[in-house]
């Protein structure tokens, strides 16, 4: 797979069209999360295309929320980024913006894993270390299960995601705390640069 734009483009890509902090960190978490699902499942030698997927996923999310999943092929192709590539773009939003199907694993994995990584950040900010290095799943459920708890995270979207994979929630949970700690230093080092 060749998405055929560098790290470097894919980030002033993402930074034209997403300026709050917010969603600059989503990004970078999903890119780094991603990352690790790549290697984690087999797939190394597509991480580089993994990540770019993740970084840009939310591509037009900040300006175009009305437009979120519609947007983006336009944004994407303009930057020169290939069919694969905006495919999977926009099958993450698959069911509530987006009628394209996550087919490739890496598309499920997104699907899966974009809205647990919001879960789980914020259950972070509710710890003492405010890190995800000393998360437990079983704290993670009991977020998950109270409906109140970072309410804009999609619990059923979360649920498919797994199923589509073929995992346990409680396997996708554990699987994505992992993969948010292989990044979660990284990320914060790049955040700091950026101010």
């Amino acid at each position: 797979m060749q998405e055929h734009i560098t790290r470097q483009q894919a980030m002033d890509l993402l930074r034209q069209y997403n300026k709050e902090p917010f969603h600059i960190q989503h990004a970078l978490t999903v890119e780094g999360v991603m990352d690790w699902y790549a290697r984690e499942l087999g797939y190394g030698e597509d991480a580089d295309f993994w990540a770019t997927v993740g970084l840009l996923h939310d591509i037009d999310f900040e300006m175009w929320p009305e437009e979120h999943c519609k947007k983006a092929p336009e944004l994407l192709r303009s930057a020169g980024c290939s069919p694969e590539l905006i495919h999977a773009v926009c099958s993450h939003g698959y069911g509530l913006c987006s009628d394209v199907e996550p087919t490739h694993q890496m598309e499920k994995v997104l699907f899966a894993a974009d809205e647990l990584t919001g879960l789980i950040g914020a259950a972070a900010k509710m710890r003492p270390s405010k890190s995800v290095s000393d998360m437990e799943v079983s704290s993670l459920k009991k977020k998950f299960k109270d409906k109140k708890f970072a309410a804009g995270c999609s619990r059923d979207v979360i649920a498919q995601g797994a199923e589509r994979l073929g995992w346990s929630l409680e396997e996708l949970m554990e699987k994505t705390i992992l993969a948010m700690r292989s990044c979660e230093e990284r990320i914060n080092q790049e955040l700091e640069q950026m101010q």
